[in-house]
């Protein structure tokens, strides 16, 4: 029979995860669910379904309805805080801070109110400084202020309500900061991929010189589980994977769908007036624009990542960076996104 931490039996343990009908959610309830913990998951009534799992307990909720939320903590021994609002543009950027700060201090508080043992917290690399010609880690955190966009702020602001509980309440959290996953179910999708989805498609004739740090997904879901039982309190882990220049990304993209990879590359500068227009045609469609202010300004900084301590702590491994964009390309495939 597994153990889980603490040497307790883990399998009629309950563990609640947030977020789990979307990408990187589905890919940390699947960790969990192969290592026999049974499933609480807080969805809300909108969210879309094809990443649960028939044998999770569903329960229906919001990270602001704090209600909801004790429903949820309601007998779990673990927590794993993953949903989040990750736009990058929102026709009313509050919702981003009501979401990613209000509803983090909610789970927080209610994990607590619970006694839950253990929370791990998906935090993000948006919430460390980036510097030219720097790889960024764990010693390098963005003071607020800094940030670019709502999105960023929001994410530092989250993770600061969990270091602050962690040290004045004894929050049993560790915090794990993702890089850019990439790889299958991610169903809305995410910003990377409907880079993916758009080059794929051939949609992406040219690109900014700029880099990401890309990991699959299942890798840094199983990070998350390393998080709970090798993790320390109250500190941070980057689950990464290589740095990747975008235009390797592209090329590597059009390599496996048998396209010409692009071969403009534009000065960040020349792509705003572009960016201030999609984003004008947004604010009446409510669709999110594929280039935006921020990104343009995020594309400043290669954002380049180096998870040495996860890798050390944790025991944290990832794949080739390729294998995130096959299999991703084969679920956009699949779900009918790339021809």
């Amino acid at each position: 029979m597994r153990r889980g931490t603490r040497g307790r039996s883990i399998l009629a343990d309950v563990v609640l995860v947030t977020g789990a009908s979307g990408f990187l959610g589905a890919a940390v309830a699947a960790v969990l669910r192969r290592e026999g913990f049974r499933l609480r998951v807080l969805v809300r009534a909108t969210s879309p379904r094809q990443n649960l799992d028939p044998a999770d307990e569903i329960v229906t909720g919001d990270l602001t309805d704090r209600a909801s939320l004790a429903r949820a903590m309601a007998g779990v021994r673990h927590v794993f805080h993953v949903a989040a609002d990750y736009r990058l543009w929102a026709p009313d950027p509050s919702v981003l801070f009501r979401v990613n700060v209000d509803g983090t201090r909610l789970v927080m508080e209610e994990a607590l109110r619970a006694g839950v043992e253990r929370v791990v917290y998906t935090s993000s690399v948006a919430t460390l400084r980036l510097a030219t010609g720097v790889v960024a880690d764990e010693t390098m955190p963005l003071d607020a202020a800094d940030a670019i966009g709502a999105y960023k702020k929001s994410k530092v602001l989250g993770e600061r309500v969990v270091e602050e509980m962690v040290a004045r309440e004894k929050l049993p959290a560790v915090i794990v900061n993702p890089s850019t996953p990439i790889g299958p179910r991610d169903v809305k999708p995410t910003p990377t991929g409907r880079i993916i989805v758009e080059a794929a498609s051939g949609r992406m004739p040219a690109f900014v010189d700029t880099g990401l740090n890309l990991a699959h997904v299942d890798d840094i879901a199983a990070g998350h589980l390393l998080a709970l039982r090798r993790g320390e309190v109250g500190e941070r882990y980057i689950l990464g994977g290589e740095n990747v220049y975008l235009r390797d990304m592209l090329i590597e993209i059009a390599r496996r769908v048998g396209r010409r990879p692009p071969s403009i590359e534009l000065p960040r500068r020349a792509l705003f007036p572009l960016a201030w227009a999609a984003e004008g045609v947004a604010k009446l469609t409510g669709r999110e624009p594929f280039v935006t202010a921020d990104g343009l300004r995020l594309a400043k900084y290669r954002m380049f990542f180096d998870d040495a301590k996860a890798r050390r702590d944790l025991g944290y491994t990832s794949r080739p960076w390729q294998d995130g964009i096959a299999d991703a390309l084969a679920w956009f495939r699949q779900a009918g996104m790339v021809g």
